[in-house]
């Protein structure tokens, strides 16, 4: 049975109630009913059909139908004309919903211009999440039935030149704008097809941003400015959601514009302001499984492309050494990010990630590479109330012995929760100034004692 086949069947096994329009919260199987649905199909092809014909007509006939204006005004004298007895919100909520059919990402595209989303979850077609102010949320929105899902999930990674299907059911990739996507489909996903998407700002939030919406505190943001400019190697940790991406895009705006910068992500999301910049992208297996570019793969192609400075959006795996290496070979002054609980967690990962390179290297000779090339570790934390929080400024010192020493310099100090249920806490220095000082010196970038007081 094919994929096609087997959606259907599902559709028609899971059609066992009927709900009110947009009742995304209901039980598995609740098929949302839309009074409207016929008529918005109707529409929909004619507006297809349209296109199609300008397309393989005159020059003329094309340049009438191509762009976004356009089009919405065939459709407002389609529903004129099918439907003159509908009510003027009725016909501009359709209007509005086959616009974004046609040339948007469907039933996703008011969730995608909510600047309050932070993240959209389809679980099936029934199923929509979306995060607002940290917290989980059902959405009134749905999609028609799997095979609607299905035709988004190839209209967003098509763009990239990308596919999903039964023999690659899953896919990374990313949206114009630079929000993260992940979709995976049946046979692999037991709920209908499902996307997660990543928002991020339209505006790229820089470290007076972060600083703003209490990330961070003024004197942890000087901190972290002086060792980007005094090319420190610094790793960003934290879990999923937690920002690292975000924090990693405001701390390259303190590299210098005359700096070559080589960034290496598996979809870019990275928005540098810097002109000098160099995005790099990996790339999955084609459908003869040949053709898989790797991050590692990258990260060994920019060291001979002159970098100033390396940023690889996150090591997972075996690149995590020769970004070690790098570190170690004369580009000072790279950034990454990595998933871990603590900067002494994150110490750990990377000697595992070392290991899955395939060399047969002693742990102590791991070590002492993750000692010579890390300065700094920041890590970022998402807190229960939805709020993310810069919780540790860690340096690494070096070793004793087979262990690596590690300097807490700030920290964020929780003190219990306030009226609205959001954490209160204070950001504190450790009163210690950084090893680092001298290296930061001979760049030519000085510290300050009152940062550290």
């Amino acid at each position: 049975m094919g994929l096609k086949e087997r959606l259907e069947q599902q559709k028609t096994q899971g059609q066992v109630a009927e709900t009110g329009v947009g009742d995304a919260q209901g039980a598995a199987g609740q098929v949302p009913v839309d009074a409207n649905a016929d008529l918005k199909a109707k529409i929909h092809q004619l507006v297809i059909d349209a296109l199609n014909q300008a397309e393989s007509g005159s020059a003329a006939q094309a340049r009438g139908l191509d762009n976004p204006e356009a089009i919405s005004a065939l459709i407002d004298d389609l529903l004129d004309r099918e439907a003159a007895g509908l009510s003027r919100p009725d016909k501009a909520r359709l209007s509005r919903e086959v616009l974004n059919e046609v040339v948007g990402f469907g039933p996703l595209e008011p969730l995608l211009a909510d600047p309050d989303i932070t993240e959209i979850m389809v679980n099936g077609p029934y199923r929509i999440f979306i995060e607002k102010a940290g917290r989980l949320e059902a959405s009134d929105v749905h999609f028609r039935d799997d095979a609607h899902v299905l035709h988004i999930i190839d209209r967003i990674v098509s763009s990239i030149g990308r596919h999903v299907d039964e023999a690659s059911p899953m896919v990374d990739a990313r949206l114009p704008d630079g929000s993260r996507v992940n979709c995976i489909i049946p046979p692999l996903s037991l709920s209908g097809p499902v996307i997660t998407i990543r928002k991020f700002s339209r505006k790229a939030l820089d470290m007076t941003d972060l600083v703003r919406f209490g990330s961070l505190s003024t004197h942890m943001a000087s901190l972290l400015e002086a060792c980007v400019r005094g090319r420190l190697n610094i790793l960003v940790s934290g879990g999923t959601g937690s920002g690292k991406t975000t924090l990693l895009n405001a701390l390259s705006g303190y590299i210098p514009e005359q700096e070559r910068i080589v960034t290496i992500e598996d979809a870019a999301e990275l928005k540098l302001r810097q002109r000098h910049v160099v995005s790099l992208e990996s790339r999955p297996p084609n459908l003869e499984g040949r053709g898989h570019i790797s991050i590692r793969d990258l990260v060994r192609n920019a060291l001979r492309m002159r970098p100033d400075r390396i940023i690889v959006g996150e090591v997972r795996s075996g690149e995590a050494l020769d970004m070690l290496q790098a570190m170690n070979t004369g580009h000072d002054g790279s950034l990454t990010t990595g998933h871990a609980n603590s900067p002494r967690d994150m110490l750990s990962r990377l000697e595992t990630m070392v290991l899955m390179a395939g060399m047969d290297l002693p742990i102590r000779a791991i070590r002492e590479q993750i000692a010579s090339a890390i300065d700094l570790i920041i890590h970022q934390a998402r807190l229960r109330d939805g709020s993310r929080r810069l919780t540790s400024i860690t340096e690494v010192v070096g070793m004793e012995g087979d262990v690596i020493t590690l300097q807490e310099l700030f920290a964020f100090e929780t003190e219990g929760l306030d009226g609205l249920g959001r954490f209160k806490g204070r950001y504190k220095s450790t009163g210690i100034r950084p090893a680092f000082t001298e290296k930061l010196r001979s760049n030519g970038v000085l510290l300050h004692d009152e940062w550290f007081l």
